[in-house]
């Protein structure tokens, strides 16, 4: 093909069962075909994913040795002509103006960087959760002018940026995206948001996935917390309420430890509760207009949400300091 303007890269692992609805939604763009390339990196897998995204029609599938996201997100750097590199995940299907809507910010040639959105099709209370405390940062963040939070689910930067500021930093298993995007704020470029440029997703559909990648993402954050101090204060992303609630779980868990030795420490116990619970009513109420399951079960989640990524969050500063 001819030198393509922008590029798309796909990482996949062990991506056979869901690269192929990625590869097909990213061919049939409402851009001319002619102007951008699909690169898959296939991260070491064992299965198909390779084959399959190469049959469904990606330009260039590369093979490179299990590095993680980061390390196959730069193989794709490497390998790309385009001037703009677009990215998405395997198990993301991009809406067919998606490449349209994504590049279409970079008219602006102060605006460096892109981010766009999730949707889901799924049925499941805790994937339609998970959409709804998406959807609600997307309305925060449709009022900024800037952004400094870029997920590579649906991302976009100007080709230029990595060879000035490096690539994705392989020291991270996840969030190397944040990492990226508050490298480049500090450094002063423009990075926006482009709320019509969706993809559909794959949310956790049980409790205890999505525990479990709060977790994770609490234990990348401490890495975030120590290069980026800044960050502790919020950034464009982090729900405002997180902090306070931090700090009332952690305190309410001392109680509670209090209140097994001291009775009255219940009290202070049961104060603290219903302060957490004060904390998630703007939530339920924005919510039980959309969803009014998700909106009764969302005290008790955001409970459970903020013990374990504030678990993973101190383990992974323990991990620091102990280095």
């Amino acid at each position: 093909m001819a030198q393509p303007e922008y590029s798309v890269i796909v990482p996949a692992y062990q991506a056979a069962d869901v690269i192929a609805d990625c590869v097909r939604a990213l061919a049939q763009q409402t851009v001319d075909r002619a102007r951008y390339e699909i690169i898959v990196v296939d991260d070491g897998s064992t299965d198909a994913t390779g084959d399959v995204a190469r049959e469904t029609g990606a330009d260039r599938v590369l093979r490179i040795a299990h590095g993680g996201p980061a390390a196959a997100r730069n193989a794709g750097i490497e390998a790309a002509q385009g001037e703009i590199v677009l990215f998405t995940d395997a198990d993301c299907e991009p809406a067919e103006d998606w490449v349209a809507q994504m590049v279409a910010p970079f008219g602006d040639p102060q605006v460096m960087g892109v981010k766009g959105t999730y949707r889901t099709k799924q049925p499941s209370l805790i994937a339609r959760l998970v959409q709804l405390e998406f959807e609600i940062r997307y309305e925060r963040m449709a009022e900024l002018p800037r952004i400094d939070f870029v997920d590579t689910y649906a991302a976009g930067y100007r080709r230029a940026l990595f060879v000035t500021h490096g690539v994705f930093d392989t020291a991270y298993i996840a969030a190397e995206d944040v990492d990226l995007s508050f490298r480049l704020t500090r450094a002063g470029h423009w990075l926006v948001f482009a709320p019509d440029a969706w993809v559909w997703h794959r949310h956790p559909a049980t409790l205890g996935r999505y525990l479990a990648r709060k977790a994770r993402f609490g234990y990348w954050r401490a890495l975030l917390y120590v290069r980026y101090p800044d960050k502790i204060s919020g950034d464009a992303h982090t729900d405002p309420a997180l902090k306070p609630q931090f700090a009332l779980a952690a305190l309410l868990g001392l109680a509670v430890i209090v209140g097994v030795f001291w009775r009255p420490a219940w009290i202070v116990a049961l104060l603290l509760f219903v302060l957490f619970l004060v904390t998630t009513l703007s939530f339920v109420r924005w919510a039980w207009r959309r969803d009014r399951a998700v909106a009764l079960i969302w005290p008790g989640v955001t409970l459970l949400r903020v013990v374990v990524q504030g678990l993973g969050l101190a383990v992974g500063l323990l991990r620091q300091v102990v280095k």
